[in-house]
């Protein structure tokens, strides 16, 4: 990545310290090809303890089963996954190979997501929009207040979350108009990720 590209890939003074957003960070003909593929694979309702949420997931490489509050094993990434998982860490400034997990997520017009912070094993997380764009909303507790901020994640857009807006601020997306997919690239922890390799 070169300099000019770093220079797109910075932080807005009025959102959480950690965060980054790039736009344009796929081409129009890359989105296209991507959402292709995505359109033959086999996504899944989200499941949470019985709860099927309203949009539909696949995992790589590593699954979260929210069922059993664990990591599992999964089918190893696609190649096509591949060339963006090396553009996706030199976002966040780490090898490719860091990037264990990717989830693929398709909203559905009228799908979203609520408040969450991701789970505890993840380090960094890398997210790459398609389709529609999004409002993508945080929030921090404030002694009895919330601290907020928004910015609209554009279609063909990274962000980075690292830092105290992975840490400290939770984040959630409004129901989208239209059909939009996210990709999520994580790593680990390095305490989980030992224990993980082990398997």
């Amino acid at each position: 990545m070169d300099q000019s590209q770093l220079d797109l890939f910075e932080a807005s003074p009025s959102l959480p310290n950690g965060f980054r957003y790039q736009p344009d960070f796929l081409t129009a003909d890359e989105e296209s090809d991507l959402v292709g593929r995505f359109a033959t694979l086999s996504f899944k309702e989200f499941e949470f303890r019985g709860y099927r949420g309203n949009r539909r997931v696949l995992s790589f490489g590593w699954q979260y089963d929210f069922n059993r509050m664990e990591l599992q094993r999964t089918d190893d990434m696609p190649e096509f996954l591949l060339q963006l998982r090396e553009r996706a860490a030199r976002i966040a400034s780490l090898e490719a190979s860091d990037l264990q997990h990717v989830l693929l997520t398709e909203y559905a017009p009228g799908a979203g997501i609520g408040w969450h912070r991701d789970k505890p094993v993840f380090a960094e997380v890398v997210g790459i929009s398609l389709g529609s764009p999004c409002l993508f909303r945080f929030r921090r507790k404030a002694g009895l207040k919330w601290e907020r901020a928004s910015v609209v994640a554009e279609p063909r857009s990274a962000y980075l979350l690292q830092g105290p807006s992975r840490m400290e601020w939770e984040h959630s997306i409004p129901a989208v108009d239209r059909l939009r997919y996210s990709i999520t690239f994580r790593s680990f922890k390095p305490s989980h990720y030992l224990s993980q390799s082990a398997y």
